[in-house]
């Protein structure tokens, strides 16, 4: 599995309420989407930074999604560019499945 931090800088700050708003609007996109076992939205706590920490079957995967065109409409809808750290998952506990889960690889 793969976890990919994705962050970006808004151009003014903004509250919990109008991220939730916003995050809302793009959520339903997300659903069903392949290889994408889970995404968190997250808004920093001075409201000026924003993004999504995704966890995915595989790094292909991921890559399937974070294309340049992606990129734009982050860019376009947020303000900036968005930085990605793609990080190795070898192991999560997920206690609301009550599931520990392992990769294939290694």
């Amino acid at each position: 599995m793969i976890t990919v931090l994705v962050r970006f800088k808004l151009p003014q700050p903004i509250s919990t309420a109008q991220a939730k708003e916003i995050f809302l609007g793009t959520a339903p996109k997300y659903l069903g989407m392949p290889g994408l076992i889970r995404k968190y939205y997250f808004v920093t706590s001075d409201g000026t930074e924003a993004g999504g920490i995704y966890l995915w079957q595989s790094r292909q995967d991921a890559e399937q999604v974070y294309t340049e065109e992606w990129k734009a409409f982050v860019r376009s809808k947020y303000g900036s560019d968005p930085s990605l750290t793609f990080l190795e998952t070898p192991v999560v506990v997920d206690n609301l499945t009550q599931e520990i889960l392992a990769t294939d690889r290694g």
